[in-house]
């Protein structure tokens, strides 16, 4: 098992590029219309993600909401199953029936991917309980955006996970807008974190464009919960360079704030540290991203060449495989007897 402290800063920026260029040939085949249905960019939070995943083990558990393309791709899936994901091919990592919003990979323990807002944090709670019921030292890290926070669901788990002192770490990706709404006209509190004092859950405030911060602030964090299980709040404070879906121009934001951000770029900011530390060149730097964009390209071309779900299959996910009810026919079964031209058969009274 790969722990956090082996895991390499120069891996840790190529990954960024990776999600970076990954989000823009997203964005490119969203506009060509390969791509349906919503679809939300991490273009400029990618610092918070993978910040977090060298900070934990590959057996931990990771959980977040529909701004998922990041989150999968630092967790190990691969980006051909990603993309084909968006393409809703059956090569998607969830045979093209989740799409953008519902990323799911258990087996690299990334569990969704949830579009409901604040639905996902109660789950969280559940595998933060399992894993403490089956006195396991791993912990589950929760993703949420800043929206999320005045949900029921939300503080419902927060009750639960404080109470039961649950090994899960609640992690805030403050990008400052819920949607279009700016966080100071939906939220009264000033600090989001202050919202963990009242479950008497401790918090912090972390900078998300600072790759080092969110991981050593995580790491430090997580090191405490595997020694006695109890769940941490933490605030990462970043910033999305396109708007909360491809559908949203953003107009609700001025230049001058959009560049402000730019400017603190993550990507930037650590390439700029390794640097000076001597520990990367323009040249090694310049290969990285390449290879980044030939990743992506590559992706996108494994998605076009992908083929799509049959359409009986739809019905195997949608109810259950066998008949619900004694005498009832399965929906797949219903389907094949249309589409050859047979009766349909009689469910039993």
């Amino acid at each position: 098992m790969q722990r956090a402290e082996q895991r390499d800063e120069v891996e840790m920026l190529a990954l960024m590029l990776l999600i970076r260029r990954f989000e823009e040939r997203a964005s490119q085949q969203y506009q060509a219309q390969k791509i349906g249905g919503f679809c939300h960019l991490y273009i400029g939070q990618e610092a918070v993600v993978v910040g977090a995943v060298a900070a934990v083990r590959d057996d931990d558990y990771i959980i977040t909401a529909y701004r998922d393309h990041g989150h999968a791709l630092a967790r190990g899936t691969s980006p051909n199953a990603c993309m084909a994901e968006l393409f809703g091919k059956a090569t998607g990592c969830c045979q093209g029936l989740g799409g953008s919003m519902h990323f799911f990979d258990k087996k690299n323990h990334m569990y969704g991917g949830h579009a409901i807002v604040g639905a996902h944090v109660p789950l969280a709670a559940g595998m933060a309980f399992a894993s403490k019921y089956r006195e396991e030292d791993r912990v589950t890290i929760c993703f949420f955006g800043d929206g999320a926070i005045n949900q029921g669901s939300f503080h419902e788990a927060l009750n639960l996970i404080a109470l039961y002192k649950l090994p899960v770490v609640l992690i805030c990706e403050n990008n400052l807008f819920a949607m279009g709404t700016s966080v100071k006209r939906s939220t009264s509190l000033k600090q989001i974190v202050d919202r963990a004092e009242g479950y008497d859950i401790p918090g912090d405030i972390v900078d998300g464009m600072n790759f080092r911060e969110v991981r050593d602030k995580l790491s430090e964090i997580v090191t405490s919960i595997r020694k006695d299980p109890h769940p941490a709040f933490v605030e990462i404070r970043t910033y999305r360079y396109r708007g909360h879906s491809m559908s949203d121009p953003a107009s609700y934001r001025t230049k001058d704030e959009l560049e402000k951000y730019r400017l603190d770029d993550p990507i930037i900011r650590l390439r700029a540290q390794l640097t000076r530390e001597g520990k990367l060149t323009n040249e090694q730097f310049d290969a990285l991203d390449k290879k980044a964009k030939e990743t992506a390209l590559a992706a996108v071309k494994f998605a076009e060449s992908s083929p799509e779900l049959p359409v009986e299959k739809v019905y195997d996910y949608a109810y259950l495989n066998g008949p619900m009810e004694p005498g009832r026919p399965r929906p797949a079964d219903l389907e094949q007897k249309r589409r050859e031209g047979a009766p349909a058969p009689k469910a039993q009274s």
